[in-house]
């Protein structure tokens, strides 16, 4: 009987944990770590800023899924090509939307965690 409650409660604890992986958009954690530590080096290098640096990533994932991050970032850093290479990324109408869709988030974001 023992060992029936302990598989069902191993069970139950496994589900909970899966479930809630499946609720946030998993972003990659070189993109978690490449955004924390863009992050500290703007806001310097300290405990303090590691947590809202860290913060930041989880409200701007919870709002952008990651496709439409990653969109976003390559448009950015795309569009500071100098010249004609750079104007496509820094005037379409698709790169202006996912960059201005990314603003709002870290706007968000600065809001929560800063």
């Amino acid at each position: 009987m023992f060992i029936r409650i302990f598989q069902l409660s191993f069970f139950f604890v496994a589900l909970c944990f899966t479930t809630i992986s499946l609720a946030r958009d998993d972003y990659p954690t070189v993109a978690i770590v490449d955004y924390v530590h863009g992050c500290m080096k703007a806001n310097g290098e300290t405990r303090n800023a590691l947590q809202s640096c860290s913060c930041s990533i989880d409200v701007i994932s919870s709002i952008i899924p990651y496709e439409r991050y990653e969109a976003a970032e390559t448009f950015m850093s795309l569009g500071l090509q100098t010249g004609e290479r750079g104007v496509l990324f820094r005037q379409g109408a698709v790169a202006k939307s996912a960059v201005s869709e990314l603003r709002r988030a870290q706007a968000e974001a600065d809001v929560r965690c800063f």
